[in-house]
């Protein structure tokens, strides 16, 4: 199992609306709008890397609004 944090920008006054098209997606476990230089932040899921990569690049980044994202996979060290 692999987990990310995803940082999302949005367009100004967009970030509400991104963060609940986001939480229907499978595999997504928050997404919360929030301040700062992120608008949302987001926590998915997916059985390896490749799974993940295809959920941010198909689905997350097709959410309309959405500028930029930046994709954190979580380590245990």
């Amino acid at each position: 199992m692999v987990q990310a944090y995803i940082l999302v920008q949005t367009e100004v006054g967009k970030a509400a609306e991104v963060a609940l098209r986001i939480r229907g997606i499978a595999g997504v476990t928050l997404a919360e709008d929030v301040t700062g230089p992120y608008d949302v932040i987001v926590r998915a899921e997916s059985e390896n890397v490749d799974d993940l990569g295809r959920m941010v690049v198909a689905q997350i980044q097709a959410v309309s609004g959405i500028t930029r994202t930046l994709t954190c996979p979580i380590v245990h060290i």
